[in-house]
């Protein structure tokens, strides 16, 4: 699988290898953020509009579960896709796969309310993102210097997230009452389109134009080793779940809190988003600063204390504090304590190769199969259980996942986290 050999490039380092981007992948990171604003557009407004056109809120997680599905199987793909085909052509794909069903999903679904078009075309979308967010994660890890491979990372994260949905979300603020939620989408393809040109022209990285292992390793085999991990390592697997978790409630949110905050608490559409931009604009920030505090504090440490533990106290705050004080500005201070929170699981990307040093490729495709299962658990959990239990239950529900996980993080034990070498 993936060796994390010496960064090949023979240039002189640039200033920014020294705060973690490689030079050689700078352009990446600018078309990885304009991808995921381009994915991310349609994260704070998507459900309401389709229940506006007539879809249930059942129907609605429904199409999110479908589309968290494609996610995982996605995710799950492109680690061991990457080690066979190499990142670059991973990413290719990845790209065609979200601009062509996206195309389809705006002309066939949505321009013909049609719930079986929607739910196929937007499901299939989800195979898009993560081979192509992925597929530059694997890039990352083998082209960035090892000393840095944990700042790489973070720097990622903050790219991502930067995008989805954080100014995804204000582009979505400033253009729909411009040229509406339907032409938002459509700025939204341009967007993840532009970010796609900008890292397949920009980023030159021979390693990531080839097949990282050797031509005896066949997909299925490079597959099913990926697999297998979990129940050869346990640790990786455990990890998965909570990557699983992490983000799970995140895309809950996406569901519940627009009508939570717009119709509960009295916050214009406007305002939600600006709200949702607020809790991710906190979350790209700490996102790099917990990658510093992980490498002092401790991985395993980090995402118990900060992550799981500050997670399960910041879901219910964001709950409990709008509704008893109806206040937005306290509402902006939760919801970026909770954006916080959320980054305390950065970590996490460079504890779980260490759980299997021989085996990081491997291990990276199961982190990536959690980010991917996030898609499809935290809808899911929405629409088993919004019925019974209501906003209320579920954000209990997702509290207590957060607890759980913050459990389970402290069994991920490596020789020395902050000494293991990268």
């Amino acid at each position: 699988m993936v060796s994390l050999r010496e960064n090949s490039a023979a240039d002189t380092p640039s200033g920014l290898d020294t705060i973690g981007i490689p030079h050689v992948l700078r352009w990446g990171f600018v078309g990885l953020l304009l991808f995921m604003i381009g994915d991310g557009v349609e994260s704070g407004f998507l459900t309401p509009y389709l229940v506006s056109r007539g879809l249930s809120i059942d129907g609605a997680a429904a199409i999110s579960s479908f589309y968290g599905a494609m996610a995982a199987l996605a995710g799950w793909l492109s680690g061991s896709l990457s080690d066979v085909w190499g990142p670059r052509r991973v990413i290719k794909v990845g790209l065609l796969l979200w601009l062509f069903f996206q195309t389809l999903f705006l002309t066939l679904g949505l321009r013909h309310a049609s719930y079986p078009a929607i739910l196929t075309t937007y499901g299939l979308r989800g195979l898009g993102y993560p081979l192509f967010a992925f597929g530059f994660l694997v890039w990352i890890t083998v082209a960035a210097p090892k000393q840095r491979l944990a700042s790489a990372m973070g720097w990622f994260w903050f790219a991502f997230t930067g995008g989805l949905p954080t100014l995804g979300s204000q582009v979505a603020r400033l253009s729909i009452p411009r040229i509406g939620q339907y032409g938002t989408l459509w700025l939204a393809t341009l967007l993840a389109l532009a970010g796609g040109v900008v890292l397949l022209i920009g980023v030159r990285e021979p390693q990531g134009a080839s097949r990282l292992v050797s031509e005896n390793e066949k997909p299925f085999r490079a597959l099913l080793h990926s697999v297998t991990l979990a129940w050869r390592k346990p640790k990786t697997g455990i990890a998965c779940i909570v990557r699983v978790i992490n983000t799970a409630p995140e895309f809950g949110f996406f569901i519940i809190l627009p009508a939570f905050f717009q119709d509960r608490i009295g916050l214009t559409q406007a305002q939600f988003l600006t709200l949702l931009s607020a809790i991710f604009l906190s979350n790209i920030v700490w996102n790099l600063l917990f990658g510093l505090i992980g490498d002092r504090m401790g991985w395993r440490q980090t995402v118990a204390i900060c992550g799981g533990l500050g997670c399960t106290v910041t879901t219910l705050a964001l709950y409990y504090v709008p509704l008893a004080t109806g206040s937005y500005g306290l509402s902006i201070v939760v919801g970026m304590l909770y954006g916080a929170t959320l980054a305390g699981y950065v970590p996490l990307s460079a504890l779980a190769p260490m759980l299997a040093p021989e085996n990081r490729g491997e291990a990276l495709s199961l982190l990536s199969l959690g980010a991917g299962g996030a898609m499809l658990v935290g809808p899911g959990l929405v629409r088993i259980f919004y019925h019974t239990v209501g906003i209320g239950g579920l954000m209990w529900i997702f509290a207590g996942l957060y607890l759980l996980s913050s459990l389970m993080a402290w069994t991920l034990t490596i020789p020395d986290e902050r000494t293991v070498e990268i």
